[in-house]
């Protein structure tokens, strides 16, 4: 099969549409919605439930309602800028993949100038919502730009681009205990960690849908290099993630409630990496959705620690 052939069907795009996007948005806006995903919230959850867990975690009590929503609009739109600037390094890449070949920079519907420049601005809104923030978490803040620039990079050079991701997506956890306290502590620090070996479960179980077309346009992931053994390694990153994050909590003294839903996430892990067929690309992508149901125990859990602590 030649190279530049797409190994997948048509349907296996994974722009959908008729959704919010073609129905509200005028058609010259669409392909810009596209590319920062906003017609595809799920990447904005694995972004935000670290920035939303943090801040809870640094919060006696209930959390702040507008860091929350702040946190919020900051994790739509820098996920987007990251987005595009992915889909503007891998643009060659991602005309070879079915999944990936309609994406508005392949498909030509956005050229490589109109996306810097819609990068630039999320950027610019980036930068003010970040400037909201007192100045140690704006530093924090602007020293994540380094890994989102760095991460569509990591699958040329190794097998572990989703380690790359993992530092990337969960810096938020260090972000938002920034934003309420100021400094860096032990606890934000373990639920950074924590979220990395999260990641690692997720972003794998996702890898495992192009790992055909990996092969032939030479790119790499954990799904190559893990191959059969993947379950096992999924196994054991999750539990190092569940007995992080309980590390996390117990260092601020959370209430019992927090164990409680820390086993409910665990058991929603347990569920995922015990089901999931990772040569059917649509039951990877429904494990990893999935993941949002995890953000939401945890988040929970630890609110309800906090206010009973």
């Amino acid at each position: 099969m030649p190279i530049d052939t797409p190994t997948h069907t048509t349907d296996a795009s994974d722009i959908h549409r008729g959704n919010w996007v073609d129905s509200y948005l005028p058609e010259a806006a669409r392909p810009y919605a596209r590319m920062a995903r906003f017609d595809r919230p799920i990447g904005t959850w694995l972004l935000l439930f670290p920035c939303w867990w943090s801040i809870a975690l640094a919060t006696p009590g209930w959390p702040s309602l507008w860091l929350m929503i702040l946190f919020g609009l900051g994790a739509m739109i820098m996920r987007g800028a990251g987005c595009i600037f992915n889909d503007i390094t891998d643009r060659d890449f991602d005309g070879r993949v079915a999944r990936t070949a309609d994406r508005p920079i392949p498909s030509g519907a956005v050229s490589v100038t109109q996306a810097v420049v819609y990068m630039g601005l999320l950027c610019l809104i980036g930068l003010i919502i970040l400037l909201q923030f007192n100045w140690f978490a704006v530093g924090v803040g602007a020293a994540s730009l380094l890994l989102v620039f760095t991460y569509p990079f990591a699958k040329r050079i190794t097998y572990w681009p989703q380690a790359m991701l993992g530092l990337t997506f969960n810096w938020g956890a260090l972000l938002g205990w920034a934003a309420v306290r100021g400094d860096l502590q032990g606890p934000a620090l373990v639920l950074y960690a924590a979220g990395f070996f999260w990641t690692l479960g997720y972003d794998t179980i996702y890898a495992h849908q192009d790992k055909e077309d990996d092969v032939l346009i030479g790119v790499k992931s954990t799904a190559l290099l893990l191959g059969e053994n993947t379950r096992p390694w999924i196994a054991v990153f999750h539990a190092i993630a569940i007995v992080l994050i309980g590390i996390s909590g117990w260092m601020v003294g959370l209430a019992w409630p927090f164990y409680v839903a820390l086993v409910l996430a665990a058991a929603q892990l347990v569920w995922q990496t015990v089901d999931v067929d990772f040569d059917d690309p649509h039951d990877c992508l429904r494990k990893f959705k999935s993941n949002r149901l995890f953000g939401w125990l945890l988040f929970g859990g630890i609110i309800l620690g906090q206010v009973m602590a």
